[in-house]
This record gives structure tokens, sequence and C-alpha cells, in this order.
């Protein structure tokens, strides 16, 4: 650490995470300065003895008996395990050892240990859920009765609230080992095999004798971090290791008065990239007692629709404004030719496998070799394309959130939706949404101002009316006759009849449920996440939207002078009488003629798009356009909905604003 955090009133701790990159570093017993290659080969050097220690030790305890042990938290003797890794594999007697003739010190051991000991902590969970599938194996692994549902939900721990999704993904693993093999496998870790390792180096196993990191005095925004790193890939004595200090410049997330931790360094495409954790205050959300909420629904083409509501002291709900819409229907297009692309290439890539069966030596090996390579491209691609989407997706909802001035923000909870039954098309594109990140952004984001985030069921938010829970019906929008789907929701209800765009229907349901089952708020054990389990018949039926009155003037507006005549056509550019002649000075007025035109607009400021367009390719590389704004978010518009007022009824429209 550098420095110790102080809490105030109101306040806690939160631990988050930026990246930096490592561009040079200079030796101190040398003096030399190291390029950004020499210091990433040093830094691969140390990963590769991490590696090598850490693959030995997985492949020794990848077993349920180990892994067992592990996870119960008691050593043999009764103890409790530490919580660091590296401490209680230390205290059950797991060592790690150097290959012969290396020479490391202990901090490089705790490393591996470390970084093991992660990976047998994080299968017990599998193995837990995979043995409860296994033994409650069902007659048809397609379709399990509600028997079977039960059954295997109790062989879980947890399984209760456990998502559908995630048994029958173990179970479709399970059948394909089993028409491999020709029978079921008898844990997870015959199921997955021993993980791969990867290239890191987890500093934050060590102490000041391996690795040190302090802040600028002088800029905030500046770090040293000081580490000792081998000279030669096989260190002989300790005199190969020497101590190496590396200048990193912190992003702009990390503020001032944060504590900053040894980061975790990765090798990534020949250079070094620090994971920089820091621990800083934040306002503490608080689970109940709130009174302004902030509902969000998922959705396709209009990937977000979020909205406020407001909970009176008298207990009746009023929306806070009309809603907003954040629409990515052309990332999502974009996302859908990438997977298209990639498809294609495994396809290619299979069928070169199957004719080179395997041989290096083969002539069509050169061709297999740069098709994989560009499926490694294209999986980057579509990883950074759904990164960009979440980021930008949290960034609007937490917004908006801040806008209404909103302590929740309350989510509907979807993992347990399935992408099936509802077309080739439509499948495809909800198997590919990033509900998962953006989920995880919006929970980062919001934590920074002290906002809550809470999932809540989604049954039958999208179905009722937001006024009084009738069953809607859905429909065309009247202003869009001929867009197909059915967008627009009325409400059969005489005494009520509202309408408007199904998904602000439903983030109103939403905002409105969990307002009204504050109280049923809990924390997740498994990952900390504040959710709603149920919903309770006597709370839902209080968790209806009051109708704002719309106030009308009393003033008479009958017609009582004729209409003013109104030109045909609108007025030319152009002046009909001449304009004074310029004067000889700097005063006076503006001389005839056309107005200056010698500002052009952007690339993108003039291009006419709709949401389901994607720009074309010019002809070269123009990097100008996409510096003005003719990139990423020329398709992600974060505008109020499409749909207009309709007169003469309550619709729902407009801004969240």
């Amino acid at each position: 650490m550098s420095g110790k955090l102080r809490l105030g009133e109101g306040e806690t701790a939160r631990t988050a995470c930026a990246r930096a990159l490592l561009r040079t570093g200079v030796d101190e017993a040398t003096g030399e300065v190291l390029s950004a290659a020499v210091l990433a080969q040093r830094v691969g050097w140390c990963a590769d003895l991490v590696a090598g220690m850490v693959g030995v030790l997985v492949g020794a305890h990848w077993n349920t008996a180990d892994v067992g042990v592990l996870a119960s938290g008691q050593d043999a003797g009764g103890r409790r395990l530490p919580s660091h890794a590296w401490m209680a594999l230390r205290r059950l007697g797991w060592t790690a050892t150097p290959p012969g003739g290396v020479r490391v010190n202990d901090r490089v051991v705790r490393m591996a240990q470390e970084q093991a000991g992660r990976a047998l902590r994080s299968v017990a969970w599998r193995a837990e859920v995979t043995a409860g599938v296994l033994a409650t194996w069902p007659a048809d692994p397609r379709k399990r009765t509600p028997a079977e549902w039960d059954h295997v939900r109790a062989s879980i721990p947890g399984g209760q609230h456990l998502p559908s999704s995630v048994i029958k993904g173990r179970t479709r693993q399970a059948v394909t080992f089993a028409k491999v093999s020709g029978r079921l496998p008898v844990d997870v870790f015959e199921l997955e095999g021993v993980p791969r390792i990867g290239r890191m180096l987890l500093l934050a196993a060590c102490d000041r004798q391996q690795a040190t990191i302090e802040r600028s005095d002088t800029d905030p925004a500046r770090a040293l971090l000081r580490l000792q790193l081998p000279s030669r890939p096989d260190p002989q004595t300790y005199r190969d290791w020497t101590w190496v200090e590396c200048p990193i410049r912190l992003p702009s997330t990390v503020p001032a008065s944060a504590v900053l931790h040894l980061p975790t360094l990765r090798l990534t495409h020949g250079t070094v990239r620090a994971d920089m954790a820091y621990t800083h205050a934040v306002p503490k959300a608080r689970a109940t007692g709130h009174s302004v909420a902030l509902g969000v629904d998922w959705g396709l083409n209009t990937l977000l629709s979020a909205g406020a509501l407001r909970l009176g002291q008298d207990g009746r709900i009023t929306a806070l404004g009309a809603g907003g819409q954040f629409r990515a229907a052309g990332i999502l297009a974009k996302q859908h030719r990438l997977r298209r692309h990639s498809e294609r290439l495994h396809a290619k890539a299979d069928h070169y496998q199957r004719l080179t069966g395997g041989d290096e030596r083969h002539h069509l090996a050169g061709k297999h070799a740069v098709i994989r390579d560009e499926i490694g491209h294209v999986s980057a691609r579509r990883a950074n394309l759904n990164d960009a989407l979440a980021w930008a997706a949290a960034r609007w909802t937490v917004d908006q959130a801040i806008a209404a001035r909103a302590s929740v923000i309350y989510l509907e909870d979807l993992r347990s939706l399935e992408a099936k039954g509802m077309g080739r098309t439509l499948n495809t594109r909800l198997s590919q949404q990033v509900r998962g990140k953006i989920t995880d952004r919006i929970r980062h984001l919001a934590a920074e101002h002290g906002i809550a985030v809470v999932t809540v069921p989604a049954h039958n938010t999208s179905k009722h009316c937001p006024q009084c829970l009738t069953p809607l019906q859905h429909r065309k929008a009247p202003d869009r006759p001929t867009t197909p789907g059915w967008k627009w929701a009325i409400c059969p209800n005489q005494s009520c009849r509202w309408q408007g765009d199904r998904d602000h229907g439903a983030w109103r349901r939403i905002a409105a449920r969990g307002l009204t089952h504050q109280a049923k708020t809990v924390i997740d054990r498994t990952t900390g996440a504040m959710v709603i389990r149920s919903v309770v018949d006597g709370l839902e039926a209080n968790a209806v939207v009051t109708p704002t009155i719309i106030k009308t003037s009393r003033r008479d507006r009958s017609k009582t002078s004729p209409t003013r005549h109104k030109p045909p056509r609108p007025a030319p550019r152009r002046r009909r009488a001449p304009s004074p002649t310029r004067p000889h000075g700097r005063a006076g007025k503006r001389p005839e003629g056309h107005a200056p035109t010698d500002r052009k607009l952007p690339r993108a400021a003039h291009r006419h798009q709709s949401v389901n367009t994607i720009s074309t390719p010019t002809a070269g590389h123009r990097p100008r356009g996409a510096a003005l704004g003719a990139g990423f978010h020329l398709h992600a518009h974060a505008t109020p909905p499409r749909w207009n007022t309709i007169p003469e009824t309550q619709s729902d429209s407009g801004s969240l604003s």
C-alpha cells in the first residue's frame, strides 16, 4: 500500500481495479534503461517460472478430495484455514518447487501458490453443481419433469435460487461427454480437465522484499513500481535477480486519495499490462429506505429502457418524467456480422484440420495457421465491441439515476432467460446479448455514488399494466402502422386506458415492484449482490403507478378573429431587397450576399442514418471522421424514445428530464 484509508460517517471502502501499461523500466544495479520489449522479456521469464510451478501444483491436487479439503476451510487439525490462498496451501503442506538448477526466492513461490490456490478454490462451486446434476440424472436430459427439477435443486447447495440455465448448461456438457466416451463423467475434474495456466504475476502475494509501489508526492497521477526480475531465463543464483523501477501513469479513474495496492502483471501481445488495484472511500449504499428508484428494462434493438419513480409518504408511486431509451441496433448488427464471419472461419478451420490430420508438414498447414490467426483477430474485435457497449450502456444508466437523484437502480433478473422457441434469428440475437457485462459495469459505476443496484424477478413485467395490473393488449404503434411487431401496449381497462411503449410500461413495473418489495432485499452470499428473490402477492398489489393529473388551462380558447395568413412557401435564403453597401469602418450592417459557408461540417454530422444502418466504409483509411464522432457512438443512441405523443391519450414519450 501507499498510505492508509480514512473513512468518514456514512462511507465505506471500495476496492476497484484500473488498467495501466508498463512502458519502460530502469535496472537499479546497472542503471540501464529497459525498453518496453526488454521489460516484457524479463517479466515473461519470471511469469514462465511461476506458470510452471502453478501447473505442477494444480495438476497434483486436481481431484475431488483435495479440492474438498481446501473448500472446507479447515485443516487436518480442525483449525481454520487463512483467507490468503498461498497461506492456506502452506498450512495444508502443498508446496511448489522450481525446476532443477533454478534459484528463486520465497516470494516467487508465494505467487505460484496464490495463483494455484485461487484456481483450486474456484472449481469447488462447479464441482458441487456438477455432482448434483450427475447424482440426479434425469430420464430425458433434454427436458426435466417438475419433480426432477426439485430433486436436482435440492441436491445442489443453494440450488433453490440457482438459475435453470446453469443447470441445463452442465447437463448439456455431460451429454456431450457421454456421446464421446460412451458414459457419464465421474465428476467435474474428468469433465473439464486441468485448466490452462495464464502467464501472470500476482504481486499481491508478495511483500516489500519482492515488490513495492509508491505514489508520487508531486504528481498524484504517477506511481513507481519496484520489483525483482530475473536477468536470465534460468537464474542460477540470487545475483541473477535485480531490482527494476517501473514508472506508471495512473488512469484518470483512480482518485488522488485512493490507496494503491500491488498490481497483477499480465503479458499481452508483447506488452506488460498492470491491473492496478486501489481502495477509496465511497458513500455507503443501503438496501432499504429508498423513495426514488430507477427501473431498467432490457430489450433487443432498444437495449435499455429506464425511468424514475417516486414513493410518497402516503404509499403512492408516481412517475418522474416519461423515461428514456438506449438504442444500440447498429452495434448489435455489427456484432451479428462478426459472429457469422467467425462461424465461417471456424468451419474452414475444421475442414483444414480434417484434411491435414494434425500434420504440421502438410502443404495446407500454413493456410490452417492463417485462419486460426484470423479467428483470434475476429474474437478480439467481438470482445472489444462487447466491452465498449457494456461500458456505454452502464454509464448511461448510472447517469440517468444521478440525474433523477435516485438512490437505487432496479434491474430485472434475466439470468434464466433461454434463447429457444422464437426462431433462428431471434434466438441468436437473444443469446448474443451482453446483459451480464452490463450488470457488472452498472454495479461498478453505481458504487462510486452510493447507489444500490438490486435485481428483481422479471415475471409479468411486460404483461401487466403499470397503473392497474390488468393484462395488456400488444399491437403495432398507432403512429407507425407499417412497422412490424407488437411494441405498443394498451390497457383494456376502461377506467385506466393507459397506453405506451411496452418497454416503458416494463420499467414502471420493475421500479414499482422494487420499491414495494425493498424490505425483502437480501445480499447473495456467493456474489455479494443485492437481490429480491420472489414476489409477494400482498406487496405486488400495491406496486401500481398513480397516473399524474394533466393540468389544463381554464382560459377560453374559442376563435374570435380570422386566422393569420401564412405564406405557401418558406422565405428564400437570399434577400429580395438589396442590402446597404459596406461601410468603410468595422461597424455597420451585414453586406449583401449569402451567409458565409467556409465552415465545413464533419463527416459524421451530415449523415442521415436510421438506427438499423451501419456506416459504409470509404476508400482508403480516413481517421478524421472517427476522431470527430463517426465511430462507435454514431450507432449507440441514448435518446428519448421514437414514439410520438398521440393526441387525447395518456401516452408515454419524451426524455427523463
